[in-house]
């Protein structure tokens, strides 16, 4: 998400740091820049004057221009900026109120409806410990209902069962009445979608709203659609009244533009984005945090948040044992790789730690991404558990095996192995300076010299890691 954003925005940001001083002209040039790249990224025009406007006010003032580090406090202020148009503060789901309280799905048809009621149904199954119920409102798309149903028992929340023939209002109505019976908390209400904004589906929309008080009232929109979006987000808003918006697939914009105009335009906040495919891929928007990501600052709260929900303590434990006496087999190597993933992957990962931005471009173009990873741990899957504990036995016939049984070829499994070599040097000596009180050990944070970190950059840059992305 933001990626060209976040590369256009520090290429002018660096012409900025390198001026020991700055001149009005210098912060004017430096905004038309930024105005250029906010407008490629497909932002709204109006939120586009109101942020340059506001940027250019203080920018230019004598705090800025004779300050000692003029070029940091222009970024300083866009950051600022930045924020406020997103949204200032984190705002979460509201779930508070006299069970079964509603909430409502609304969207355009293929915008992620239906997946994004599955991904919050399952967070507040698991993280909130509500009991809750989904039911699809949509009788119009072909199998819409019963793929809530399959997502229902994927996840483990209960589905209203389907009665064939009727209507949206009567389903909506059912779906409550069950709930009071149930003793439900939540009940998550999927609505049918358009391949555009019609007057019968806002007619259906405000029917059902008005049948079932729902307490939030989330619009579903693609970020991929950008202006498109923005424009949805607007009539939605008039028409049904949205109380906050969920971002689907913000890992896949490079642009970013319709999460940057939602809030401004519509003045509701962003609480969700959706962040891949899988059902636990869905976060808070934080502001704060996504400014930062577009600055290319990094998101290290967030990253954090992430390496204590998917890594184990008990594993980490271990792992850290092991690392105070430089061991490193390639078990530790597949666990490691097996965390990266639960993590979201090496770009997520890499997206998140500051100045990290440009390395994710060269992983991009050497091919070093995720598929490699995941061939790598077919490798190490195809090797005997001895073989994985002792590297150092696997001489030419085995690797023909490995290979072999991996589906590659000999070359692939020898860089897996030298990878591996140059990491138990690295671990060696983290281990050595863990014990001396040099480097304090961090377990599950990748990039900070604990266990769970990511595959040949805990606690830095490894030894030739330049090379291996030639």
């Amino acid at each position: 998400m933001f990626d060209s954003l976040s590369d256009r925005l520090g290429s002018i940001f660096d012409g900025l740091k390198r001026r020991g001083s700055l001149k009005e002209s210098d912060v004017s040039a430096a905004m038309r820049e930024v105005r250029i790249a906010l407008l490629e990224a497909d932002v709204a025009l109006p939120v586009v004057k109101d942020f340059i406007k506001h940027v250019q006010k203080r920018a230019v003032g004598a705090e800025v221009l004779k300050s000692v580090t003029p070029g940091q406090q222009v970024i300083k202020i866009v950051n600022d900026e930045l924020v406020a148009m997103l949204g200032s503060d984190t705002s979460t789901i509201n779930i508070i109120g006299v069970p079964p309280t509603a909430i409502l799905m609304v969207g355009l048809q293929g915008s992620g409806k239906t997946t994004t009621t599955a991904k919050i149904a399952k967070r507040l199954t698991e993280k909130d410990k509500k009991n809750v119920l989904m039911a699809s409102l949509d009788v119009r798309r072909p199998a819409a209902q019963e793929q809530l149903k399959i997502l229902g028992e994927q996840i483990g929340v209960k589905t209203l069962p389907i009665i064939q023939g009727q209507m949206p209002v009567d389903i909506a109505n059912r779906a409550m009445n069950a709930a009071r019976l149930q003793g439900i908390d939540v009940v998550l209400l999927d609505t049918a979608g358009r391949l555009h904004l019609d007057q019968a589906l806002m007619a259906e929309l405000i029917a059902v709203r008005d049948a079932t008080k729902p307490i939030e009232t989330l619009l579903v929109a693609d970020s991929l659609t950008g202006q498109d979006a923005v424009n949805v987000a607007k009539e939605f808003d008039a028409q049904i009244g949205i109380t906050g918006v969920a971002l689907t697939r913000m890992d896949g914009d490079g642009r970013g533009g319709a999460a940057l105009s939602m809030r401004a335009v519509t003045g509701k906040p962003i609480k969700l984005a959706g962040t891949g495919e899988k059902l636990d891929a869905l976060e808070d928007f934080h502001p704060e945090r996504v400014a930062s990501r577009i600055l290319g600052m990094g998101d290290v709260v967030s990253l954090v948040e992430k390496a204590a929900e998917t890594i184990d303590q008990e594993d980490a434990e271990k792992m850290a044992k092991k690392m105070a006496k430089g061991e490193f087999d390639l078990n530790d190597l597949s666990t490691q790789l097996q965390q990266m993933s639960k993590m979201g992957g090496m770009k997520s990962i890499l997206g998140m730690l500051p100045g990290m931005g440009k390395l994710k471009g060269a992983m991009g173009s050497s091919g070093m991404d995720d598929k490699m990873f995941k061939r790598q741990e077919a490798i190490i899957s195809s090797m005997t558990p001895k073989e994985r504990l002792k590297p150092k036995m696997i001489n030419a016939s085995r690797k023909k095996r490995i290979a072999a049984g991996a589906g590659m070829g000999v070359p692939e499994v020898n860089k897996l192995l030298k990878m591996h070599m140059q990491m138990a040097k690295m671990m060696k000596k983290m281990g050595k300076m863990g014990k001396g009180g040099r480097m304090p050990q961090m377990p599950g944070m990748p990039g900070m010299g604990g266990p769970g970190g990511m595959p040949g950059m805990g606690g830095g840059m490894p030894p030739g890691f330049d090379k291996l992305l030639k």
